[in-house]
């Protein structure tokens, strides 16, 4: 199935930083509000339903004997007539 990226950020960050932009997101599901993201002139706002799949990802990347990448990922993820948006007028505050 083709993948349809519809919003990308990668930087750096603090770990409070992180924490906050975690935190918006914990209190928009628990709220039962639409999740907005917002770069620049980059935007998109999901809807998720009540019971999205949650993955959680711990990896690391590169090499067996050298150095390598170390990531967590989570993903919520749900299949589109289950219900959510992608259009909307939101910020992550």
């Amino acid at each position: 199935m083709p993948e349809d990226v519809r919003f990308e950020s990668e930087s750096r960050r603090s770990r409070e930083a992180i924490a906050s932009y975690l935190r918006a997101v914990a209190d928009s599901l628990d709220a039962g509000d639409p999740i907005t993201l917002t770069q620049g002139e980059q935007s998109v706002t999901m809807d998720p339903p009540a019971r999205p799949t949650f993955e959680v990802k711990a990896e690391r990347e590169g090499p067996a004997t050298g150095p390598g990448e170390l990531s967590v990922e989570f993903e919520l993820e749900w299949d589109e007539d289950e219900g959510g948006d992608d259009g909307g007028d939101l910020s992550i505050e």
